[in-house]
């Protein structure tokens, strides 16, 4: 009997959600055929057969959270049979390439990635009757949509929730799990760890506003967020010490020697954070690009877990969503995590004394107090500014 066990898909992860068996007790079943899908803190995981057999038990309800190490199900191979299916298949090469369906179980696995199969079931659509128009076959969320829209059967996806009868009236059940719960518990752990501090300031976008303006004519489309990750690595290296981790075990402040950013994104399932790597070593092109492809897999529910390992430093860019400013929680164990806000027009003095429109940008930086003090977090994001108002200064700091 082989046990099926919830290990660690993703760095750390400690526990998982189950939340759909693709097949039941008595199914035949084949070696890397996906057997379950599993929530963890970051995303979905298909979890596959290790063998061929035949499913005895499944011990585990869906909707149960496990922790990492937990048998999920229990299947029963036949090392006879297998050895003489084995053997026939071997011998009858020739004549018979294709195994017997008394040999070897049928099994009719649509391709499709864990968050069309959740979108389908969400809205009780059978991959297996939706039009696959990629040219691999494989179903993508845009396949089942159409479906849906199509057939009229299925209103508009919607936040699920359980209306309950209560003395006081009529209320909304929200289950608190999965990636809500995680980023509770790592947020809880950061502000009672991190003593915070953030300080707020401002920087004039009106000279990058103006360059930018002049590559968008030349055909070069970049957006803001690429610059302002590239003055920031180039910042951190003047002030390592928000690039790093305190080790409060031995007494140290470890110092990164790599620039990983991540970038704090907003999706329906909540905060995820994917993370740029190596920021100071790539162009502001390149990190452009980087960003649109994370944030859309992110979003999509598409991130693969190496897309959010190792930050050293985070990054949330929520202007475009009318902020004016917040105090943002560090994301543990880093030491610092700037917010970018609204940009707004307005009268300021220029170099030569004149009243001028500008664009002026407001911006929040939090920072853990055990490891560095107010005026260097000043220092440090007035270089960070220098570098955005002054364009050509960024360029000089070009590798």
């Amino acid at each position: 009997m082989i046990e099926v066990k919830l290990h660690d898909v993703g760095e750390g992860m400690t526990e998982g959600e189950v939340i759909n068996y693709l097949v039941k007790v008595g199914d035949s079943v084949r070696l890397d055929q996906p057997l379950v899908e599993v929530q963890t803190d970051k995303m979905v995981a298909e979890l596959t057969s290790p063998c061929s057999g035949i499913v005895k038990e499944i011990p585990i309800e869906e909707g149960k959270v496990v922790q990492v190490g937990t048998s999920l199900l229990y299947i029963e191979t036949d090392k006879t049979d297998q050895s003489e299916n084995t053997s026939k298949v071997e011998k009858d090469k020739k004549d018979a390439p294709v195994p017997s369906n008394e040999l070897l179980p049928t099994f009719n696995r649509v391709l499709a990635t864990p968050y069309t199969r959740k979108l389908a079931r969400d809205n009780n659509i059978n991959l297996e009757q939706v039009h696959a128009t990629d040219p691999s076959g494989r179903v993508t969320e845009e396949d089942v949509l159409r479906l849906i829209k199509d057939s009229k059967t299925i209103k508009k996806q919607e936040t699920e929730v359980k209306q309950l009868t209560v003395s006081q009236g009529i209320s909304d059940e929200i289950p608190f799990k999965g990636i809500r719960k995680k980023i509770a518990e790592k947020m809880t752990k950061s502000l009672f760890t991190i003593p915070h501090v953030t300080h707020f300031d401002e920087v004039n976008m009106t000279n990058l506003f103006e360059l930018r303006k002049k590559m968008k004519a030349e055909g070069e489309t970049v957006g803001i967020p690429a610059f302002l990750m590239k003055a920031l690595a180039i910042s951190l290296k003047d002030f390592p010490i928000f690039n790093a981790e305190l080790d409060e075990e031995n007494n140290r402040i470890l110092l990164k020697k790599n620039y990983h950013f991540g970038i704090a994104t907003n999706t329906e399932s909540g905060l995820i954070v994917p993370v740029i790597h190596d920021v100071d070593k790539k162009s502001i092109k390149e990190i452009n690009k980087e960003v649109k492809g994370l944030t859309e897999r992110a979003i999509a529910g598409k991130l693969q877990p190496f897309e959010m390992r190792n930050s050293t430093f985070t990054v949330s860019n929520v202007g475009p969503l009318g902020s004016i400013g917040a105090t943002p929680i560090i994301n543990y164990p880093e030491t610092a995590l700037i917010a970018f806000h609204k940009t707004k027009k307005q009268p300021i003095v220029n170099d030569r004394d004149e009243i001028v429109i500008g664009h002026i940008m407001t911006f929040s930086f939090a920072f853990d107090h055990r490891v560095a003090d107010g005026a260097t977090a000043v220092k440090f994001t007035n270089r960070f500014a220098s570098l955005i108002e002054y364009p050509h200064k960024l360029m000089m700091e070009m590798i």
